[in-house]
C-alpha cells in the first residue's frame, strides 16, 4: 500500500508538471514567442526601467522555457521560480488595479508554480 501511495504521488506530480506547463507554454508563452516583433513595442515595463522588448523576453522565459523544463522534470524548483515570479508580475503588476476575475489565471498558476517549487517534479523526472 505504502509503494503504491508513493507511485501515485509521483504520477500526480507528473500530471500536475505536464498539464499546468504545457497549458502556459500553449495559450500564453508561445503566442508572445510567435509574435514578439508586434507585441514588443506596445508590452508594458511593469518594473518601470527594462523596456517592452526585455520584459517580453522575460516573459516568455517564464512562460515557454521554465515550463518546457518542468514538463520533463529538469530542475523543477528552479525553473518554477522564474515561473511563478512571471506569474506575481501578471497578478500584481500588469492586472494590479483589474478585478480579481482578471487576475484568477495568474494565481492559479503561481499557486500551483510555488507548490512545486516545494515539492520538486517528484521521481518521474528527467533530473529532479
Amino acid at each position: 500500500m505504502e509503494a503504491l501511495q508513493r507511485h501515485g504521488v509521483n504520477i500526480g506530480l507528473l500530471f500536475l508538471r505536464v498539464t499546468v506547463s504545457l497549458s502556459m507554454i500553449l495559450a500564453h508563452g508561445l503566442p508572445k514567442l510567435q509574435n514578439f516583433s508586434t507585441i514588443a513595442p506596445k508590452f508594458p515595463d511593469p518594473v518601470g526601467f527594462l523596456g517592452g522588448s526585455v520584459s517580453l523576453g522575460l516573459a516568455i522565459f517564464g512562460e515557454v522555457v521554465c515550463p518546457a523544463m518542468i514538463i520533463l522534470g529538469i530542475k523543477t524548483r528552479f525553473a518554477a521560480i522564474p515561473a511563478a515570479m512571471t506569474m506575481v508580475v501578471a497578478a500584481f503588476l500588469v492586472h494590479g488595479a483589474d478585478p480579481y476575475k482578471a487576475k484568477e489565471l495568474a494565481f492559479m498558476y503561481l499557486f500551483v508554480f510555488i507548490a512545486l517549487i516545494f515539492t520538486g517534479g517528484g521521481k518521474l523526472s528527467v533530473r529532479d
